[in-house]
């Protein structure tokens, strides 16, 4: 049985939706991301490791009660060993569609050869990127297996260097501009601007550099070169 619940005795439901072929040592094995909690939610968005050719996700858990709500929800909530059209709850149509499961299934065979590439790209950028004082590589501990899903600096002067980047047409994203904190969805919680200050510079510091299997080694250069250029030059 997976661990279904912490210390404090509060259910464990894993967001796994840029983390897949992700692990960490748990209890002193390997376990994979998505077999930790109850439950583990896998996104197939267009931009993940393992993409669809639209939108579309996964659940996984190893809780036979678990699984059987979600195989009804997923169908309006009818109960298949009841007959067809018996609903016993109000469920949603979230079926993976086939043309979906099939692109998946073809990439799915590629994903462990896509993630090596992916860490020897990020090691790549750790190496270049490390004797500039200005910028934060992201920290990677020796007990995690990463898969980068995104390769995430931190950096002085962020919205400068975007300019930077953007005049030598060098493509860039952050993720995320705005804390939780401060977005107006939670704005009944009371909270403002130096509640939260780490994530508000967080906000103000995170930039997310290309990273993908097919990039290669002279792009790559390009990349670190316009970085180094911007603060050291």
């Amino acid at each position: 049985m997976t661990t279904r619940k912490g210390d404090v005795g509060l259910w464990v439901i894993e967001d796994v939706a840029q983390s897949i072929g992700a692990k960490g040592l748990v209890d002193s094995r390997w376990q994979a991301a998505g077999a930790v909690g109850a439950a583990g939610c896998f996104s197939f968005y267009p931009t993940k490791n393992l993409s669809g050719w639209g939108d579309g996700g996964m659940i996984t858990t190893n809780d036979a009660q678990i699984a059987e709500r979600l195989r009804r929800l997923r169908v309006h909530g009818e109960d298949y060993a009841s007959g067809r059209y018996v609903h016993h709850e109000v469920g949603i149509n979230s079926r993976l569609d086939a043309i979906q499961a099939a692109v998946l299934n073809v990439k799915l065979r590629h994903l462990p050869g896509w993630t090596e590439t992916r860490r020897a790209r990020a090691a790549w950028y750790d190496r270049r990127l490390a004797g500039i004082d200005s910028v934060a590589t992201p920290a990677a501990a020796i007990d995690r297996f990463h898969v980068y899903s995104l390769y995430t600096i931190r950096v002085e002067r962020r919205d400068r260097l975007r300019m930077h980047l953007r005049d030598r047409g060098i493509g860039h994203g952050v993720y995320y501009p705005v804390p939780l904190h401060l977005q107006p969805c939670f704005a009944s919680l009371g909270y403002g601007k130096g509640d939260f200050p780490e994530s508000e510079r967080a906000a103000a510091e995170v930039l997310s550099l290309p990273l993908y299997p097919e990039l290669g080694t002279a792009e790559m250069e390009q990349i670190a070169g316009a970085i180094e250029e911007f603060y050291e030059g």
